[in-house]
């Protein structure tokens, strides 16, 4: 009953969050407002709910995921934060303000809701990782390399890319070093990667329920490759970067990160 209550009052959170990106992004005309709230969102509602769910006394477990929670939140929500304050717009959204025209507040309203569905799966796969009732173990260690393996590597290849960025000549290149020389999107991947830390620590014998974490790492998988993450952000580096992408996609991988 616990953790039903928990589910239904973050799923009213997120959607609040959301609406309040929603309008943030629309008076500010900067949509990486809508992924920074989605970013800090999904943290603290998350960390929230299983606080609630474990009625305000969580075991070790329990901090233990909502720690690791807090802190993907804060380093992708900051550095999201960030770079939209730096100005400029995320091409995705650039690209569907163009293909929405009028349509666009109310399509982006829309838009905003369907991703406090996908961030409620998340939470949902954290309260199962949280409730797991078998005792701290190596898979609880596992899953905490992973998830800091995950993070530190996402935040390698977005400073990574930064610096190329900021190197005046590399105007107009491709940025083809570091972690970009192995995968396409190495942000993506490590983005991915994290998630797949919940059924390391969530699922043990006898615990059904720890099933649902395989609803994170399965879910970002299918968003990231094929349909919010990969597809749109590619079809805009074909439009603005024209042969030399199409060269790099011939070169390295799109999502795993491996020589060819």
């Amino acid at each position: 009953m616990t953790v039903g209550l928990a589910i239904a009052g973050a799923a009213v959170a997120l959607s609040l969050v959301m609406t309040l990106a929603w309008r943030l992004a629309i008076t500010s005309g900067r949509s990486g407002w809508a992924d920074t709230f989605w970013s800090y969102g999904t943290g603290l509602v998350g960390a929230g709910a299983v606080w609630w769910a474990a009625g305000g006394m969580p075991n070790g477990r329990a901090l233990l995921v909502m720690a690791l929670l807090l802190l993907w939140a804060l380093r992708l929500g900051t550095h999201i934060a960030r770079r939209t304050l730096s100005g400029g717009d995320d091409p995705r959204y650039a690209e569907l303000r163009r293909a929405w025209g009028e349509r666009y507040r109310s399509q982006l309203f829309v838009f905003l809701q369907i991703q406090t569905v996908a961030a409620l799966v998340l939470v949902i796969a954290v309260l199962a990782a949280a409730a797991n009732p078998a005792p701290l173990g190596i898979g609880d260690v596992v899953g905490v390399v992973i998830a800091l393996a995950a993070i530190g590597g996402e935040a390698l290849g977005d400073a990574q890319l930064s610096a190329f960025k900021a190197d005046r000549g590399n105007a107009g290149r491709v940025c083809d070093v570091g972690l970009w020389s192995l995968s396409r999107h190495p942000n993506y991947f490590f983005e991915w990667l994290y998630w797949l830390a919940y059924p390391v620590i969530g699922i043990s014998f006898a615990y059904p329920w720890g099933l649902a974490t395989l609803l994170a790492p399965m879910m970002m998988y299918w968003l990231l490759v094929h349909v919010s993450g990969i597809p749109p952000l590619e079809a805009h580096m074909l439009r603005s970067r024209g042969d030399s992408f199409r060269a790099y996609q011939q070169r390295v991988r799109a999502f795993w990160p491996l020589p060819r």
